[in-house]
């Protein structure tokens, strides 16, 4: 398993081919800002250990995975998670989650929670469109796919904390950036987002 480790860019949490330092932002990030202020992930999500773990997590009822995994996402996210107030999972709409029986994402966040004693609240984010699988679609679509998909259950709960979105991979950001974009707009003061594994392009 291919961990991400700094120098990474602040923002996106992607590595850096070289050690360019600390602090800095990459130029995809620069060009494209996302909504969220900062994403930390643990491995790359590649062919290989980071693949296996996070697919056997989601759709082979490996719920025991849930509680290693989280303790990664706990060293990878120390920053984002020492001034966090709440943690947040991307949730399932109602139909994929009766389909799937759990929500992987809830999973690592309850554990990560547990880990760290920050609260955890699984209904703050309520997902209220049935969006298509992620899987194939190119970058614009993603984002098409999941405009709207997300509602604030309870603005009083994220509204002036900081909150870290939790879930098991990252791949174009669209998910991440429309539940966070959503969370802002109910108060949220500021939005994190912390994952198992991240899709690295030209890296």
């Amino acid at each position: 398993m291919r961990f991400i480790e700094r120098p990474f860019c602040e923002r996106l949490g992607t590595p850096f081919e070289q050690d360019l330092g600390e602090g800095l932002i990459s130029p995809q990030a620069m060009a494209d800002p996302p909504v969220f202020q900062r994403a930390r992930a643990v491995a790359r999500f590649e062919d290989g250990p980071a693949r296996t773990l996070a697919h056997r997590l989601k759709y082979s009822d490996r719920a025991e995975l849930a509680r290693p995994m989280a303790r990664w996402m706990v060293r990878a996210g120390a920053d984002i998670l020492a001034d966090a107030d709440l943690l947040v999972p991307v949730p399932l709409h109602p139909l994929r989650l009766w389909r799937r029986r759990f929500n992987q994402a809830a999973a690592l966040a309850a554990e990560v929670s547990r880990q760290t004693g920050k609260p955890c609240d699984v209904a703050a984010l309520r997902r209220v469109k049935a969006t298509q699988s992620q899987v194939g679609l190119s970058r614009a679509q993603r984002a098409e796919n999941v405009q709207g998909a997300f509602r604030i259950a309870d603005s009083a709960a994220v509204r002036g904390r900081n909150v870290v979105l939790i879930d098991d991979v990252l791949t174009s950001g669209a998910t991440a950036n429309a539940a966070s974009r959503v969370l802002l707009r109910g108060g949220a003061k500021r939005v994190d987002a912390l994952v198992f594994a991240r899709v690295v392009t030209g890296a």
